[in-house]
């Protein structure tokens, strides 16, 4: 099967990785790391509450933005052109909520599973995220959406 040859291949910011796909290999290797060399945290149940909490919150802030994207008629995965600067909802808050939200899931599935290992590597992760995605998104949407991206930049946070 080939790709769509209508789609530009260029119009996108040349992210290093699909941010899902950076979340879920460490969360893979942490909970390796976890299996063969055992760590503990926190103590149970303080863990679980914690880590539910930071899935659920996680999971609320993903899925409020995906409904903006959705309203704004652009698209999620980086490797598609974006056609609107959301601004709205939660995005009047962060320019990133979902990378928040994928740093809760994590940090929350982490928590509930007992892993320092998994925390630890939320580190790399985000510095990963900053600088080999969010850098790269914020260079796109300034060169496509000029002015109206660099406003929007200086009026609201990059995470919250």
């Amino acid at each position: 099967m080939t790709a769509d040859s209508s789609i530009d291949k260029h119009d996108n910011p040349g992210v290093v990785a699909r941010p899902p796909f950076i979340y879920m290999t460490a969360l893979a290797a942490g909970l390796l790391l976890e299996f063969f060399l055992p760590t503990a945290t926190v103590t149970p149940p303080l863990n679980y509450l914690v880590g539910i909490a930071a899935i659920g919150a996680g999971l609320a802030i993903l899925i409020a933005a995906m409904r903006q994207f959705r309203k704004a008629g652009t698209n999620v995965p980086t490797p598609l052109p974006t056609t609107a600067i959301v601004t709205d909802g939660i995005y009047n808050y962060s320019r990133n909520p979902i990378y928040v939200a994928l740093s809760l899931l994590y940090a929350g599935i982490g928590l509930a599973a007992d892993s320092l290992w998994v925390l630890v590597l939320l580190a790399p992760v985000l510095l990963i995220v900053r600088f080999g995605v969010i850098a790269r998104e914020e260079r796109y949407l300034e060169e496509k959406f000029g002015d109206d991206y660099r406003r929007y930049k200086e009026r609201v946070r990059r995470w919250f």
